[in-house]
């Protein structure tokens, strides 16, 4: 299935501003689809994200969720406005066990101030099987990028 890609600039916009995520960077997690209204991050499965049990840490699942919703909304924006989360809410659903997660933010309802997305995350599996392993929903605010 071809999913819809967002034009260049806002891909270029969302990895740029991706790329200053310290988090994210130090997790391992990267972009692995900028759509319009739409974004999917993978984190990869490896000891240092893991938790006492060796499933992934909800920590971690829900930091990729919430910048998967973030960015989902920014794709929507134009290059003067930034994304804050204002209020998520996850549901750890399954243990997060596979190869590797992935998170997929999707815009449920955008706004001029206030916009919902959906937020889910899947355990991957090498061979491909895939199972969900939580499920959310994001209140993320526009902000001017020139805000201080």
């Amino acid at each position: 299935m071809q999913q819809e890609q967002a034009s260049p600039a806002v891909q270029k916009r969302v990895r740029d501003s991706f790329d200053r995520q310290g988090l994210l960077s130090h997790l391992g997690a990267r972009l692995a689809h900028i759509g319009p209204g739409r974004v999917h991050i993978v984190l990869p499965g490896r000891p240092e994200v893991t938790q006492q049990h060796g499933y992934i840490h909800a920590g971690a699942t829900s930091a990729i969720a919430d910048s998967a919703g973030g960015y989902a909304a920014l794709t929507l924006f134009d290059e003067d406005s930034e994304v804050l989360t204002v209020e998520y809410k996850i549901n750890l659903l399954a243990p997060a066990a596979g190869d590797h997660l992935e998170a997929i933010g999707t815009v449920l309802k955008p706004g001029r101030t206030l916009t919902v997305c959906q937020l889910e995350v899947y355990g991957v599996q090498a061979h491909g099987a895939r199972k969900l392993v939580a499920n959310g929903q994001q209140t993320l605010i526009r902000v001017s990028r020139n805000a201080g």
